[in-house]
């Protein structure tokens, strides 16, 4: 009997709207903190291990990340979700991990989830759920577990590199979703080799089944990273128009940037996509072509023995005035006429090319 999926959306249904509810598969994570607080002149990184530590930076004059980690952790997601005002809802969407990309504005602060995209042990995609808050002066990101791709913003922030220390917490909100999308060019390069290793297998000819299990695993891989990239062109186009002060418009330059890495890494999935469904076709009809080969030489072989068995079929019958039977070398006749005629039609298939 198949095993029956449960619905994410059970957990939601009779919940008063903006309940905390982890969809998650991380139910057992501790919850982990870091923070980045900076200026020009000065940073400071720490651990944190209480979430009341985080709520001093607030209110400070420097700019400051704030990285969560550990969505299972409900209570404390709502105790720094009441510290910086955030909506209810916000913090409903932020520990509801089979959430759409998306943006919401607020007057003080721009809510954005995206997806995290990354290949496990086992050449699988998985997809993250990451969330961020932009204020006046904080940036704050939510994630299921320790382990992401903002290492590169981490290093300039500590060693000072480019304009993240000079500009404000909308520059480092640019340079977190920047990174996110970034990775997916490492996404689609490996699912272009698998492609390409696929395409090569077809035409070796590999296991049938072995070449159908993976088409179809490479196609669940695409639309998983087809709903990751779609929905972020929406999400770049808003803060491209918007008129929120939270965005200066010096900032919105470097949103412009994201937003051509974005066409140019959906056009690459939609030419994977069209690739896939080529080798699918490819596939079936190697099959059809293995089959239709399988069928001629059988056509072949009955076509061979119909004219053997129609000899055989005649002086096997049961009558007494069958003049042949009483040659004295009628049998070893009919064996040599069986065997050029048989010889005859292997000549003649040989010569059409239809062996």
């Amino acid at each position: 009997m198949a095993k029956k999926r449960t619905s994410k959306s059970q957990k939601h249904i009779g919940q008063v709207p903006g309940t905390l509810i982890y969809t998650g598969q991380k139910k057992s994570n501790p919850l982990s903190i870091e923070t980045f607080d900076y200026n020009l002149e000065r940073f400071e990184e720490k651990e944190i291990i209480k979430i009341d530590d985080a709520f001093t930076y607030k209110s400070t004059e420097s700019i400051t990340w704030i990285n969560i980690n550990g969505l299972n952790n409900t209570s404390e997601i709502e105790k720094i979700g009441k510290h910086y005002n955030l909506h209810p809802l916000i913090l409903e969407d932020i520990v509801n991990t089979s959430q759409r990309p998306k943006i919401d504005e607020y007057d003080d602060y721009i809510f954005v989830v995206l997806k995290m995209l990354y290949y496990d042990s086992e050449e699988k995609v998985i997809a993250e759920q990451v969330s961020f808050v932009l204020g006046p002066n904080y940036v704050l990101s939510f994630q299921e577990a320790e382990g992401d791709v903002f290492d590169s913003v981490r290093d300039r922030i500590r060693h000072k590199k480019g304009r993240i220390r000079e500009l404000g917490s909308d520059y480092l909100f640019y340079a977190l979703i920047d990174a996110v999308t970034d990775h997916y060019y490492t996404i689609i390069e490996t699912m272009g080799d698998k492609i390409e290793d696929l395409e090569d297998n077809l035409f070796n000819g590999q296991s049938q089944s072995e070449i159908s299990q993976q088409i179809q695993n490479l196609k669940r891989e695409v639309l998983k990273v087809r709903r990751a990239i779609f929905p972020l062109r929406e999400i770049i186009n808003r803060i491209e128009k918007t008129d929120n002060s939270l965005i200066l418009p010096k900032t919105l330059h470097y949103y412009r940037d994201i937003y051509d890495h974005i066409i140019q890494i959906s056009e690459n999935i939609d030419i994977y996509r069209e690739m896939i469904w080529g080798l699918m076709d490819m596939y079936m009809t190697s099959i059809s072509n293995k089959m239709n080969e399988v069928m001629k030489v059988l056509t072949i072989i009955a076509t061979i023995f119909i004219p053997l068995t129609f000899i055989a079929g005649i002086y096997g019958m049961n009558f007494e005035n069958i003049p042949e039977l009483k040659f004295k070398y009628g049998y070893y006749v009919l064996w040599a006429v069986m065997i050029i005629l048989f010889l005859g039609m292997l000549y003649y298939f040989r010569r059409k090319k239809w062996l």
